[in-house]
């Protein structure tokens, strides 16, 4: 099954995010109170929306209804879930001494680039939206329940800890796009299962470099 596949290629990759010092940081406190403000503008204010366009492609182009079903229900979800993350933010603002969020951020340049990749790979085929657009989903899940699982009890971050984890029917959603992953890989091409690994592995580097982006100052040559 390709899902068994790609659990093995992200197995690594999903570590070092999980151990990376920005959700290290969130689960004991120890964390700078602008690497969240900044996680919550780059993600809500570029991340999130241009996954959701690159949903609605991959919608737009799936060769079985049951796919664009899925994606389609996703680009809803996905634009629900930015609205979400900048309403709990603002609710706990103060509560967690947060600084307030630029209201016009400007995008960092990994999040530029893994803006700029999901556009192309749902641009590009349809196999490639898959392999591109499935680790936003299934690293979403893991790091949300590490989060709830090994937050220090009693430290600053624990109320945003739950308010961002997506609850217990988000599994349903990522089981769902596991079974989209087997059922395409099934019905494949050799050369089109190899788009879609090669997107993946992509796409899981960019997880940790977008954490990497949040956690360290943003700067810009001049």
């Amino acid at each position: 099954m390709l899902y068994e596949e790609l659990a093995e290629i992200c197995g690594p990759v999903l570590r070092k995010v999980l151990d990376h010092p920005f959700w290290a940081g969130l689960r004991d406190g120890s964390l700078p109170v602008g690497s969240l403000a900044r996680f919550v503008e780059q993600d809500a204010g570029f991340l999130l929306p241009a996954y959701a366009r690159a949903l609605a492609r991959c919608a737009a182009v799936a060769p079985d209804e049951a796919d664009t079903f899925l994606f389609g229900q996703s680009v809803t979800g996905t634009l629900d879930a930015r609205d979400e993350l900048r309403s709990s933010y603002l609710s706990l603002a103060g509560e967690l001494g947060l600084p307030e969020l630029d209201a016009r951020p400007a995008i960092h340049a990994a999040t530029h680039a893994h803006t700029s990749f999901f556009t192309a790979a749902s641009a590009s085929s349809f196999h490639a939206g898959v392999g591109a657009l499935l680790p936003m989903v299934w690293f979403n899940a893991e790091v949300s329940d590490n989060l709830l699982r090994n937050a220090v009890p009693g430290t600053r971050y624990v109320p945003w800890i739950r308010s961002y984890h997506p609850g217990e029917s988000y599994q349903y959603a990522v089981q769902a796009f596991r079974d989209m992953a087997d059922r395409v890989g099934e019905s494949s091409s050799a050369a089109q299962r190899r788009v879609i690994i090669d997107q993946f592995s992509l796409s899981i580097r960019y997880e940790w470099a977008f954490a990497e982006c949040c956690a360290g100052q943003p700067s810009w040559p001049v």
